[in-house]
């Protein structure tokens, strides 16, 4: 026996495809090198764990396992998202077989990595609702800068005829306003518009977002950082990446109404595509929050303007901090469940820059 389960490992190990091998109470019994890779898990050391830790999804429940047992018959699932610790998940395409031998019964599942097809198509469509977002996007700008101009054409008039000093303090504070709009959506709105690039430090962006937020809502909402602290400046518009991170933040808070927690990490990878252009050194941001998660029916078309799961949202946050951030070369990817919802920035770096 022990020489048939060596040859069954030999076999299992040079199979490219990674096979986890079952018992009869699901508990792991075999798997093989490239089942290691995938799941980033020891074979000594994950040797007799339940399928549901090894693979935690709703479709593998050992009641679900067992109907496909009591049956004989074989479960395909396409797509399948598997979630790890540390924010890590992989999507699968999964085979589980019931295996009969004498008075043994096993359970072999394979698993078939799409990460990267999925990717590609992701992009694809992201970049398409960019471009939807801006063509609905310049008609919005045209339609929101007529009633500022005239907002703030009131307010001077106003001004004038205000006796007081002190009353006069609040519409100045309507007119900057008005004009801190006004320059926000020029920059913000048209596609082809100049960024101000400069030596950016990503951490004093984020800790500046972080403060913004704070002032708004108080205690009731937690900020964890995890911060890479070798990364460098880089070249980048700080206010354009500001408004971004902060659209994204504020978005989350207003999820988890404004109590909850809120995780900022930064990392570098290297050798990345993005837009069907590979970039060398590439900053990741992931945001994650606690909440409720997006609904599964908007959540591919959540970059679009307009979209939102709230009602007294405008859905244009998102769309506006994909537009800018876009600008530099970037992309905004969501990845969602309830209880975890990440939102990844991907911004690319000059070599020199690290």
């Amino acid at each position: 026996m022990m020489t048939q389960v060596h040859v069954a490992q030999q076999i299992l190990d040079n199979i490219t495809t990674a096979v986890l091998w079952f018992d009869d109470q699901f508990q792991l019994f075999a798997i093989n090198s490239s089942a290691e890779t995938l799941l980033e898990i020891s074979a000594k050391q994950s040797q007799g764990l339940p399928i549901q830790q090894v693979l935690a999804h709703e479709k593998l429940t050992p009641e679900t396992l067992s109907q496909i047992v009591n049956k004989r018959c074989s479960l395909v699932e396409r797509g399948l998202r598997l979630h790890f610790l540390g924010a890590r998940s992989i999507t699968v395409d999964c085979i589980v077989t019931p295996i009969f031998e004498a008075s043994q019964q096993y359970l072999l599942v394979e698993l078939i990595q799409v990460d990267q097809h999925l990717r590609i198509t992701r992009e694809e469509n992201l970049l398409l609702q960019q471009q939807a977002a801006r063509n609905v996007i310049r008609g919005l700008a045209h339609e929101i800068k007529n009633p500022l101009g005239g907002l703030r054409g009131a307010a001077q008039l106003l001004e004038r005829e205000l006796p007081s000093a002190q009353l006069r303090e609040y519409t100045d504070i309507i007119i900057e306003e008005a004009d801190r709009l006004q320059s926000l959506l020029n920059r913000m709105l048209q596609p082809n518009a100049v960024s101000h690039k400069r030596t950016t430090n990503i951490h004093q962006i984020l800790v500046r977002v972080r403060q913004l937020l704070l002032s708004e809502l108080g205690d009731s909402l937690t900020i964890h950082s995890d911060f890479d602290p070798s990364i460098p400046e880089f070249n980048a518009d700080p206010d354009q990446l500001i408004q971004a991170i902060l659209n994204i933040m504020r978005n989350a808070a207003q999820a988890m109404d404004g109590k909850g927690e809120i995780t900022i990490r930064t990392r570098v990878h290297r050798q990345m595509t993005l837009g069907n252009k590979r970039h060398k050194l590439v900053l990741r941001i992931d945001i994650k929050d606690d909440g409720p998660g997006v609904p599964d029916d908007i959540l591919d078309q959540i970059f679009y303007p307009l979209v939102t799961g709230r009602a007294e949202g405008t859905g244009l946050g998102l769309s506006i901090a994909q537009s800018l951030v876009n600008q530099h070369d970037g992309l905004i990817e969501c990845d969602s469940i309830p209880g975890q919802t990440t939102f990844t920035l991907w911004l690319p770096m000059l070599e020199s820059e690290i």
